[in-house]
């Protein structure tokens, strides 16, 4: 048990002077030097977006590999930490002992199989989740009663303004947009939305609408 405690207090002495010297030798992947300082220019505002968006994609690769390094060193500075506690090879969940062929091939590991936590969930989250409830998704309010301007309106409004999509992914022109009558749309109303005493209405699609419906219920044989 010694001697396999002392491989794996070997191996993590080396992997965390391999990512130290890495993180330095690269100054942490080129993120020490501005995005336009690779372009050789105090400014790339006047340069052609197929460079920036070049250096836009490398400046995102750089950061994902710095992250991932850095997070590589963390779990080895962790596991070194463990050891010289005393309480490396016991699980941080359950407290029982992790095999040692799981240590073998993971020597970082600080839970046991059935304790480990999401690969996949990235351990830095936006800031933003801390302030917005729900942190993504469920945004829409379509299907549900309330008629409150949700996250798909805002969309919709921004969308008017032109996007990359082609056409057919584009929102119909015609869909209201901060109203769900067309009644709604077209009428002018005081600060708390009476009508009885205002007249005044607006000449928009809602009201071609509108105006259309009611010419086809008078005349519906045209």
């Amino acid at each position: 048990m010694d001697q396999q405690m002392k491989n794996i207090r070997d191996y993590l002495n080396h992997e965390k002077k391999r990512l130290e010297e890495r993180l330095c030798s690269n100054n942490h992947f080129g993120l020490e030097q501005g995005m336009n300082d690779s372009l050789g220019e105090l400014s790339g505002y006047d340069n052609h977006p197929a460079d920036i968006g070049t250096e836009l994609y490398e400046r995102g690769k750089d950061i994902a590999l710095n992250e991932e390094a850095e997070e590589e060193l963390q779990e080895v500075n962790d596991a070194l930490f463990r050891l010289a506690q005393g309480t490396y090879g016991q699980c941080l969940a359950c407290g029982d002992p992790i095999r040692y062929e799981r240590l073998e091939a993971k020597p970082t590991a600080a839970y046991c199989i059935d304790h480990e936590p999401d690969s996949h969930s990235s351990m830095r989250r936006p800031v933003e989740e801390k302030v917005i409830h729900p942190s993504f998704g469920e945004h829409g309010q379509d299907g549900s009663e309330e008629t409150g301007f949700d996250a798909e309106d805002a969309w919709q409004e921004v969308e008017r303004y032109g996007t990359s999509n082609p056409p057919a992914f584009s929102t119909e022109e015609d869909e209201p947009h901060g109203y769900v009558d067309d009644f709604e749309g077209f009428t002018v109303t005081d600060l708390h939305g009476n009508t009885e005493e205002i007249s005044e209405i607006t000449h928009n699609a809602a009201y071609r609408r509108a105006e259309e419906e009611y010419k086809a219920h008078l005349h519906p044989e045209e």
